[in-house]
């Protein structure tokens, strides 16, 4: 994907979070971040979204940028978080995704941003999803090549993070499969190291166990949220990946 589709996908996913938002209302619990109204899902973004524009414009070499102080009233917050994301989004349209930028992993520009920002409103678009319809939330709510793009980042940037905060306590191979995108990656962990991450290597061993679905399905899957993914082999060793 170029860096104008993330900047696109951006907009499209943040439009239809706040629609489930609205619809749901502030004190509606989120069932997949259990401790989290719709308020508290509303502000956590909103500080991601600020913070990820201090980013941009942040030198490389730069210390960490440092969190925006946010409204907690519910429209106060929407007026906020409506002109903080606007100039996010102005921001990464008009910049080269060159343009040298501080990241926290992958690479020091501000193309990371647009990517990573896209999935994050993604995946909080379906925790808002489930605010408003529990458990039935539409499949196949995102486009095919996006949530490929959205397990591919995070197998090969987020779930290595998470591992340097989280060790990794058990070995395996996992294999991950997105039917309809024609895309398929291979995980192998051992404990204490970074999990390796790449195409599928035929040496012999059969995986430990597989993710497989729609790309949508296994966008959801990898991080933790319900999904019509398949899952054979030994789930336990699935679900104990380190958790971005």
């Amino acid at each position: 994907m170029e860096h104008a589709d993330f900047v696109r996908q951006l907009r499209t996913q943040y439009d239809a979070l706040l629609t489930a938002a609205r619809s749901a209302g502030p004190e509606a619990r989120v069932p997949t971040c259990p401790e989290w109204t719709v308020l508290d899902l509303c502000h956590h973004l909103a500080g991601t979204h600020a913070w990820a524009l201090k980013a941009v414009r942040t030198a490389p070499d730069a210390e960490r940028p440092k969190p925006e102080e946010r409204p907690r009233d519910w429209d106060e917050l929407l007026k906020w978080w409506r002109f903080t994301f606007q100039e996010l989004e102005d921001t990464l349209a008009t910049e080269s995704p060159l343009k040298p930028s501080w990241t926290f992993t992958g690479p020091k520009n501000a193309g990371f941003w647009a990517r990573r920002q896209a999935h994050e409103t993604a995946i909080h678009r379906l925790d808002a999803e489930h605010a408003l319809h529990g458990p039935e939330v539409p499949t196949l709510l995102f486009d095919t090549a996006f949530a490929a793009d959205g397990v591919d980042e995070y197998l090969t940037r987020m779930l290595v993070r998470a591992a340097e905060r989280k060790p990794v306590e058990r070995g395996g191979r996992l294999l991950f499969h997105a039917a309809d995108a024609q895309r398929t990656w291979q995980v192998e962990l051992a404990p204490g190291e970074a999990p390796r991450v790449g195409p599928v290597v035929d040496s012999g061993t059969a995986e430990d166990v597989t993710v497989a679905g729609t790309a949508d399905a296994v966008y959801r899957a990898v991080w933790g949220r319900p999904s019509g993914a398949v899952v054979t082999g030994d789930r336990s060793l699935f679900e104990s990946l380190p958790r971005a």
